[in-house]
């Protein structure tokens, strides 16, 4: 069970790995999208880069492995193999359950290194995003996770101050970013059921 202190006063969660299981769907996704071009991207890998924006870890890559992968292209059809997965979103359930129980009570923010689009098409596949009263992205900060630019744009736009937010993240750049925003912060890896 997920305990909220008493000071708190919004909450801000992660998208994907956080609220929704997507992750395997991402993997498989980037796994698709990669495989023509003959990338290797080791599942170890791409959860290390958990939050970072898509168009960021194709550049990382091409960094690392001297990989030549078109940006915006490599993107875009990573981003669309996932989107058809959509339907097959399973929601974290402990998590889950805490939006169900604060909606109404407490504003509630979702920041997220994915888009928009992505973004609302998953909480909307959960029958989640109704509860939300703000979706940040990490095309509206200048600078994503790990730095705090999009934990504090969430507070702001729920009209929270950030020291009185708990954030709920599954990967260590949003840990670390919430924990720069000065929030209170939940780790949800442990809650996740392992199957």
């Amino acid at each position: 069970m997920i305990m909220i202190s008493a000071h708190i006063k919004g909450l801000i969660f992660d998208c994907d790995g956080t609220i929704a299981d997507t992750m395997p769907l991402h993997y498989e996704a980037w796994l698709a999208a990669l495989g023509p071009h003959g990338c290797d991207f080791p599942e170890a890998m791409f959860y290390e880069m958990a939050g970072i924006p898509s168009a960021k870890i194709v550049e990382i890559l091409n960094d690392r492995h001297g990989y030549n992968l078109p940006v915006k292209a490599t993107v875009e059809i990573k981003e669309g193999l996932f989107e058809r997965s959509i339907p097959k979103v399973l929601p974290i359930e402990p998590v889950v359950k805490l939006v169900h129980e604060y909606a109404g009570k407490m504003p509630m923010a979702v920041a997220t290194g994915g888009t928009r689009a992505i973004c609302t098409k998953t909480l909307a596949a959960l029958d989640l995003l109704k509860h939300f009263q703000a979706i940040v992205t990490a095309d509206d900060v200048e600078h994503g996770k790990p730095a705090p630019d999009i934990f504090l744009e969430a507070a702001r736009r729920i009209g929270i101050e950030a020291g009185l937010c708990c954030a709920f993240e599954d990967g260590d750049l949003g840990i670390q970013s919430a924990r720069a925003a000065g929030m209170e912060v939940v780790d949800i890896r442990p809650m996740r059921k392992i199957v």
